[in-house]
């Protein structure tokens, strides 16, 4: 992942939402996802995306399947039912927390 600790948090909801989003991906269109959209200004690595992954799938918020693509074997991610009721859950409570956030670091006005 980028150099910026805050985002260690966020790292599951992430991959969640953009699992959401696009039905399935494997490991490094994920990391390419993210750094496309912003603008790269988050890049995952490795390092930081397949433990990520791999407890999502042992949490049973994703489940896996492979294909041989151009003579590689691929690995696809994609959500449980569970993992889709979850990623609501955490986006909400991603948004939250960033409205939060935004108060008490007075970016933005308190909501009245």
């Amino acid at each position: 992942m980028s150099t910026n600790p805050l985002l260690k948090g966020t790292l599951q909801t992430i991959v969640l939402k953009l699992l959401e989003d696009n039905k399935e991906m494997y490991g490094y269109e994920i990391t390419q996802k993210v750094k496309e959209t912003s603008g790269g200004g988050i890049v995952l690595t490795e390092g930081a995306l397949y433990p990520a992954l791999h407890k999502l799938e042992a949490e049973g918020l994703l489940e896996t399947y492979t294909q041989i693509i151009d003579n590689r074997v691929r690995k696809y991610y994609r959500l449980t039912d569970q993992g889709g009721k979850e990623v609501t859950s955490k986006v909400k409570e991603a948004g939250e927390f960033i409205d939060q956030l935004q108060t008490l670091l007075n970016l933005k006005p308190a909501a009245k």
